[in-house]
This record gives structure tokens, sequence and C-alpha cells, in this order.
């Protein structure tokens, strides 16, 4: 017999605080700052300093930014870069995290594809650049199964994503138009309501019957589905290869230029990142998860972790050519117009990890730096 949701409710409801959220605002006003070595590690920053003393990396506290959470927990990052040291710093989603780099508060940061097509072209091409990939997948259509069917039913319903203009808004809203439906890209009004949503308050939102679904990112979509809600759709099922960009590096363009070994070094430990997790899947899994409950004061549970982690692939390949597709969603959305994306892209210091390692080297799809 189905559990009614009142009772899904009442013993998920403790679920509400999940490791999405983040830490107390630090002084910068942009996202909530680490100690180094997340997850209760000590990590040290010993050996020879290179060019910076500090590197500030931000990312969000999603499974689907894997790479930062074991990276740093782990020691990945600290182990390259020797005496110079690593601070993080997290935000809700992209957006915020793109002023935070403008604002000279982190150096480098792990983002979807969105605000980075948007933080590029809004500088005119002088702000950042992406140097690597990081993650494919990770986004699901959640709903409410008592009121939504099939995906037809979901017009005149009120479906959430974090934040305006960050990279699963900009998919859902181009879903929405491929349906032939309208939709105000700014207020989300239209066919389908689209109500940008925190994704530390979306649980709760669910739970109330505010929001009958969501378009988002690991965990918050299998979080969802624990308290009753129904995957409808998987994201990887609309592109083709099954693979997108939902996670990539970047760095501003003045800590590249002024501290390019730092780079390196930070790019040396996401590679290495990279190669653990995917051979050592269950034991990345739990640091990530150690990750998350130092970051929020609680792990996900086994119900939402493993279904998330089965979802998310870690790459090295920043799938340009999904980029260059997401670029054209955010302008047929109305939230961007039509962008120069040429050097959007210095893959060279990855490629030159990767050529050293014997592996094959990652395109650019004709965005690079000339």
């Amino acid at each position: 017999m189905p559990v009614p949701r009142s009772t899904v409710r009442r013993v998920l409801g403790a679920v509400a605080a999940l490791p999405l959220l983040a830490l107390a605002a630090t002084a910068c006003g942009y996202g909530s700052q680490a100690e180094d070595g997340v997850g209760g590690t000590k990590v040290s920053a010993t050996g020879k300093k290179l060019s910076a003393d500090t590197v500030r990396i931000g990312y969000l506290p999603n499974l689907t930014h894997a790479t930062a959470l074991v990276g740093i927990r782990e020691g990945a990052f600290q182990k390259e870069l020797g005496g110079t040291r690593v601070e993080s710093t997290t935000f809700n989603a992209g957006p915020a995290e793109i002023e935070a780099l403008n604002a000279g508060s982190i150096d480098i940061g792990f983002i979807g594809p969105s605000p980075s097509i948007n933080g590029y072209a809004k500088s005119r091409g002088q702000g950042l650049r992406i140097i690597s990939g990081s993650a494919s997948g990770g986004v699901k259509l959640v709903v409410d199964p008592d009121r939504i069917k099939t995906l037809d039913d979901l017009r005149g319903k009120k479906i959430a994503t974090p934040q305006l203009g960050n990279t699963q808004d900009v998919a859902f809203l181009n879903w929405i138009s491929e349906k032939g439906w309208k939709v105000d890209s700014q207020s989300g009004k239209g066919d389908v309501s689209v109500v940008r949503s925190d994704n530390k308050v979306t649980p709760g939102a669910y739970r109330s019957g505010d929001l009958d679904g969501a378009w988002a990112a690991e965990p918050t979509a299998s979080q969802l589905v624990s308290e009753g809600a129904k995957v409808l759709l998987d994201e990887t099922d609309l592109w083709p290869d099954k693979k997108f960009v939902i996670t990539n590096i970047i760095v501003s363009q003045k800590f590249l230029k002024e501290h390019p070994d730092v780079v390196e070094a930070v790019l040396k430990g996401s590679v290495a990142t990279n190669r653990w997790i995917n051979a050592n899947p269950e034991e990345a899994k739990a640091s990530a998860n150690k990750a998350l409950e130092y970051l929020s004061g609680k792990p996900l549970p086994e119900e939402i972790l493993d279904p998330a982690w089965e979802s998310i692939e870690i790459t090295d390949d920043p799938l340009a050519d999904t980029l260059r597709a997401q670029a054209g969603h955010s302008v047929k959305s109305g939230l961007l117009k039509e962008p120069n994306l040429r050097g959007i892209y210095d893959l060279g210091p990855l490629n030159k990890i990767l050529r050293a390692e014997g592996r094959p080297e990652v395109a650019d799809a004709g965005l690079g730096v000339e």
C-alpha cells in the first residue's frame, strides 16, 4: 500500500536541512567559508609555496561538485599546492559564485555552464576562463505524482529551479519552450510557474504543497524522491550520448595570468581526484558524504545518496559542444543576447597534464583562446 504523503512528511521532516544548507555567511557576503580539509580532516599547507600564499576555491555543496568535495577533503589539491594554502567557499547557485569571482572573493570555481556563459558574456570576455570539466549529468525533473502524471500535466503547475539564470533554470526554460509553452524568463510566470527557490528551502516548500516539483541537481532531486516525489524526466535523456556538462572549473583571468603555477597545481589535484573517484566509487561516495555532513551537520541517508551518486559522471572533459548548445538555450529563453564565446576555454594547462599521463586531450569546440 502506498505511504500517505502526510506520513512521509512526518517521517522525513528532519531531512529538510540536509547538505544543501550553507554555513553562516562570511564577511565577503557571497558564500560560506569552510576550513581547510572539509569533512573533519586536517590538511596542512606544507612544502614549497607557489606564487600565491592562498588560492580561494568556490563550489556548491552538491554531489555534482564531487570533485571539489572529495578533492578538498582528501587533500588532493593541497598536496599539489604544497605551501600555498587552500581556502574554500560554498554557494547556493552559480550566479552568486560568479559575483564572488568578479569581486575577487574567490580565484577558482566549480560551476555550471550557464553561469559560466553569462559571466563571460557580461564581462565581454574579460572575466573568466573555463579550464576543465568536472561532471556530467545529475539533473532530474521530479514531481508530485498525485498532481502530475505525465509531462503534459506540468502546464499550470509550480516547478522550482535554484536561481534565475542558473544551469537548471536555463535547461527548464528551454524544455518549456520546446514544448511550445510560454513563460516570461524573468518573472517565471506563464504556462508553467517557474519558482526560483533556494536549494535549502525547496524540500520544505515541496512538503508544504507550495511546489509541485523541481528541475533539480543532485542530491536535491533524490531528496525530493525520498519524500514521495517521482522522477518524471532525467535530463541526460535530452542530450546526445546522454552526456552534458553540469560542472566546469573556471578561473579569473587575472589570477590565471598572475599565478599560472597555482592554477596548474589545482588542475593536477582535480585530475588526480577524478581518477580516484572513478577508480574507487564507493570510497569516493563516502568521502563526498562526509564533506556534505561537515557543511550541513548531517550526512545524506543512503536512500538519497545512492541514486544521486549513480546519476553523475565525473570527467575531466568539459564537453564543450554541450556548453555551446546551452548558450543557445540561454539566448532562446531571453536570458542572454547572442554571446561571443570565443576564448571562453583555456584547456592548454589541462591538456598538458593529460598528455603527461598518456591520456587523450580534450576539445574546446572552437571556443578556445587564440
